[in-house]
């Protein structure tokens, strides 16, 4: 599994919009966004699809979500907002 490429990120355009309109978010690059100064989502893609690494509850570790259909992104937006609002996991 590769980190995605600008390509890859061309065809979540519409998701990468949702995200970035997500406050207390930072766009480091285009597709790496962070909370502060942490690492919290980033995008790879694989044979399978393409798919998001979102840091954990916990804020230790990151969860993989499949962001290639519409479900799983509207799942990804979800999720992060559920842990944006607990976000003192990730200071």
């Amino acid at each position: 599994m590769r980190h995605a490429r600008p390509e890859d990120l061309d065809r979540l355009e519409h998701l990468l919009a949702q995200l970035r309109a997500l406050p207390g978010l930072t766009e480091k690059s285009r597709g790496t966004f962070y909370v502060k100064s942490r690492a919290f989502l980033h995008f790879h893609e694989d044979p399978a699809g393409l798919f998001a690494d979102i840091r954990d509850t916990a804020g230790v570790d990151f969860e993989r979500v499949a962001v290639t259909d519409p479900a799983g992104q509207a799942r990804l937006v979800a999720l992060a907002r559920e842990r944006l609002a607990g976000k003192s996991s990730f200071s």
